[in-house]
């Protein structure tokens, strides 16, 4: 290891300079990487305690040998210095900070501000006007919630130009699931009322009140031998007894809360968040940050609460496994951050303890199954390196399939695995550009390659770290083409791999081809199964991008050529009917009804369908 006094003398170098204010600090190495962010209410202060304290944990000097520069970001105060901090650590991951690993946002039910209100799965910004219910955990929670919904409260789904028509009405009517807005079924007063009991439910998880007021309908249907609508109402009454179960209706008091607990062992760590609005239990997932092995389980709390409400909503309360070094600044800086006062506490009994405890045994069993998964991948990766007598250790693998028909539309795909599996971040795609490779899979494979590495090598916007080993779904013609581009690139130390098919795929008598060598394996052999199980994921990728590339190729090409449809028209048509294929299905009256294509252009498009 380097001495850290080199981190220390470039602090007591800079120290001077800095001004005492709050703020963000950056620690770089001699690459200009970011190996660290911290942040300090006194950015002097922090600092001189790298060059004062004797003892610093082994992460520390590491830290310190390999910083060659600093750089500083100060902030009118400590709560603006922590969001930046969140926000700059998410963005450039750098290696010695505590990192959550979160790529996506949580869906959410949304019901617009419409005059027939409609209810839909949202994620993402919150920019359209309406109502916003959530976060649920998964889009298959969110799915089943409104699908149970529109049986119960009779929301519609359909588009905003069905409901304006008002002369047809849409599938769900019939099914029972819609009131029928779109065919003049109902009228806005009382589809109003649906929209308020649908609220009720969501937002205050009254469904007793809702289930009484349906049970009293029922019993007038009956008293009144209206037997068919008393049997819909008593399906609704089913449906909410069905949501009530999967939302599991909770008896405490959690009107809008997170409960957040933590597990450590084996030197690594989950966290999972439960998600409690309207007393509801809308969901819990679990999280597993990276870390040095040796952190103390309530550093990786505080640093997890502050990164993971960086860039999403937060509710009145949240609920922890256990305190917090920062509690008073975060609950500040997120009570600022929303407007409204956000309260961190820990659960010390009664039945806020019991929901705690549960999602630490949730922490605890989704760890046991990570840590279980994570040997299993990384012994079947130390096989395989083994197997092609490669030296160096395996941890990530890339490989790379093809996709064509006779020239057209093709497409490259790449699709990574580690030691926590299939790692979708770093899958990509590529559109083959040049016309000599368009149906040469040597060619094809050269390109793809070169483009993925040399921006890697340039260091260029959105480059991918660089993987232990290259796999090839090919035969010797393939990864001679590989070999050769990376060799020309100067990354001949990057080992590759090439496997061809035998007569029949997974037949196990695959062929495997690497550094002027040929392999086989036992048809049982687990690592012949990996290998299979990872190419197969990459030849899906392959042939996914490429029908999505010639389906959009025929929607485009079907409308372009007919004489007379400008882009306006065309753009006009798609959002219309939604597709290439929808336009050629509608009939002359459907496509005069298009806003901007008048009678004779209609004719045109119809004909040119039809005829």
């Amino acid at each position: 290891m380097q001495n850290p006094d080199n981190g220390k003398e470039i602090i007591r170098r800079e120290l001077p300079l800095i001004p005492k204010l709050p703020g963000v600090y950056r620690m770089l190495n001699s690459k200009n990487e970011i190996l660290y962010v911290g942040k300090a209410k006194n950015l002097p202060n922090r600092l001189q305690s790298y060059i004062s304290e004797k003892n610093h944990i082994i992460r520390t000097e590491r830290m310190l040998s390999q910083t060659e520069k600093l750089e500083i970001t100060t902030t009118t105060n400590e709560s603006e210095a922590l969001l930046l901090e969140a926000n700059l650590i998410k963005k450039f991951k750098p290696k010695f900070n505590i990192l959550l690993k979160d790529d996506k946002s949580f869906p959410y039910i949304f019901i617009s501000k419409h005059d027939f209100p409609r209810i839909e799965r949202h994620r993402g910004a919150k920019s359209k006007l309406g109502k916003y219910y959530g976060p649920f955990a998964s889009s298959l929670a969110v799915n089943s919630a409104i699908k149970t919904l529109q049986r119960i409260f009779l929301l519609r789904s359909c588009t905003d130009k069905q409901v304006d028509a008002g002369d047809k009405t849409c599938f769900n009517y019939f099914l029972k699931r819609c009131a029928g807005p779109c065919g003049s079924k109902i009228d806005k007063k009382d589809y109003a009322k649906l929209v308020d009991a649908a609220d009720e439910f969501l937002s205050k998880g009254r469904s007793r009140k809702i289930q009484q007021t349906l049970s009293n309908q029922m019993e007038n249907a009956s008293e009144e031998l209206d037997f068919e609508k008393a049997a819909i109402i008593r399906d609704k009454i089913k449906s909410l007894n069905i949501i009530q179960s999967s939302l599991t209706i909770s008896d405490i008091n959690l009107v809008e809360a997170d409960v957040i607990a933590g597990y450590k062992e084996s030197g690594k760590t989950c966290i999972q968040v439960f998600f409690y609005r309207s007393k509801q239990n809308w969901g819990n997932q679990a999280f597993f940050p990276k870390h040095d092995p040796d952190e103390k389980l309530s550093n990786i709390l505080n640093s997890f609460v502050s990164q993971f409400y960086e860039n999403k909503t937060v509710p009145s309360s949240i609920i922890l496994s256990e305190e917090i070094k920062e509690k008073v600044l975060i609950e500040k800086t997120l009570s600022k951050k929303e407007n409204k006062q956000i309260s961190i506490s820990v659960a010390k009994k009664g039945t806020r303890l019991k929901v705690t405890n549960l999602a630490i045994k949730n922490a605890k069993n989704s760890l046991g199954r990570n840590l279980y998964e994570n040997q299993n991948n990384k012994e079947l990766l130390d096989k395989v390196a083994k197997k092609f007598e490669i030296d160096n250790t395996i941890s990530l693998i890339e490989v790379y399939d093809n996709s064509h028909i006779q020239g057209t539309n093709s497409v490259g795909a790449l699709i990574a695995y580690g030691e926590e599996g299939f790692l979708k971040k770093r899958y990509r795609k590529f559109n083959i550009k040049n016309d000599n490779f368009k149906q040469d899979d040597y060619g094809m494979i050269r390109e793809v390659l070169e483009r993925r590495f040399k921006r890697a090598i340039q260091e260029r916007g959105n480059y991918l770290t660089f993987p232990d080993i290259v796999l090839i779904d090919g035969g010797k013609g393939q990864y001679s083409s590989a070999r050769e581009t990376l060799n020309n690139l100067g990354l001949n130390e990057i080992p590759i791999i090439a496997i061809a098919k035998g007569k029949f795929r997974n037949s196990g008598d695959e062929t495997f081809f690497h550094n002027g060598k040929t392999y086989k394996f036992l048809k049982n052999d687990p690592t012949l199964f990996f290998l299979q199980r990872v190419r197969d994921e990459a030849h899906r990728f392959a042939i996914s991008a490429h029908r999505a590339k010639r389906k959009k190729g025929i929607s485009k090409s079907m409308l372009d050529q007919i004489h007379g449809i400008g882009s306006i028209r065309k753009k006009a048509l798609l959002n219309h009917f939604g597709s290439a294929r929808a336009v050629e299905s509608a009939s002359l009256d459907e496509i005069k009804s298009v806003e901007g294509v008048e009678e004779k252009v209609a004719k045109k498009i119809y004909n040119f369908f039809h005829e």
